[in-house]
């Protein structure tokens, strides 16, 4: 007899989300159900305002679905989700705080133990190649370092969960592969559940398990596509057939849905 297969870790089952915004009520995200696996790396693509940040807020627990459920471990997520770290396209750090106080607020509002945390968090700015930075504060750092302590500050508690709203969109390109690098090998350490969103096919594919794409609003599983790449995968895996085919292919779901057009509008 085969194994019984294990069953889902997150999953999305008919969620819908819904807004009134006064002039009538606008629906991001109708019917969608899918599920991940514990340890799964998930990229989301899809066009601006198709509900991809609304679907990530949900499972952080920060707001409620119109109708469906989103589950956790099989437990419905009603309130904010604490196993779960998040980051978004700006890093959101205090001012007034360096950048190892700026990782340690984490550790602060969760009351963790302080010497514990303090060594996590120098080893975390560390890993993402900031140590001798600890004590510098957020206007002395550039994009790219004030992005990786905002990586470290969701990492810090050791969540089970990573979500990530466009947090490389920002990024010049070689600050972008470099820190795309460094959280494929964060990642591999410790196997975290990852939904990542983004808008670039490349770096879905690049660090991705397996990517959606969502058709525009109300969002749809346009497509699901499976990244046939080893890991730890290396920059140069970008000029390979696999990938470039599978950009192709998932450029061209955003060609039959109307996203990407080559004619004059």
């Amino acid at each position: 007899m085969a194994p019984a297969a294990a069953a889902p870790y997150v999953e999305f089952d008919a969620f819908t989300k819904s807004f009134d915004t006064g002039g009538g009520v606008v629906t991001a995200v109708s019917e969608m159900s899918f599920e991940l696996e514990r340890g799964e790396f998930l990229a989301i693509v899809g066009p601006s305002g198709c509900g991809k940040s609304t679907l990530l807020m949900a499972l952080a627990g920060l707001t409620q679905p119109t109708s469906g459920q989103v589950r956790v471990g099989g437990e419905a997520v009603l309130k904010p989700y604490t196993d779960l770290g998040i980051v978004f396209q700006s890093a959101e750090l205090l001012p007034w705080r360096t950048a190892l106080q700026n990782v340690l607020l984490q550790a602060e509002i969760r009351k963790a133990p302080k010497a514990e945390s303090d060594a996590r968090a120098r080893e975390l700015l560390a890993r993402v190649g900031l140590k001798g930075f600890e004590g510098r504060y957020p206007d002395e750092l550039s994009g790219g370092m004030r992005q990786r302590v905002a990586l470290c500050r969701a990492l810090l508690h050791d969540p089970e969960i990573l979500v990530m709203d466009e947090p490389f969109g920002a990024l010049d390109a070689l600050t972008r592969d470099q820190i795309q690098i460094d959280l494929q090998r964060l990642w591999m350490e410790r196997r975290k559940t990852v939904v990542f969103v983004t808008h670039s096919i490349d770096e879905a594919v690049f660090l991705a398990d397996r990517v959606l794409v969502f058709s525009p609003r109300p969002a749809r599983i346009a497509a699901e596509f499976r990244v046939p790449l080893d890991r730890p995968r290396h920059l140069s895996a970008r000029a390979g057939s696999v990938f470039t085919d599978l950009v192709g292919e998932i450029r061209g779901v955003f060609e039959t849905l109307g996203v990407l057009s080559e004619e004059a509008k």
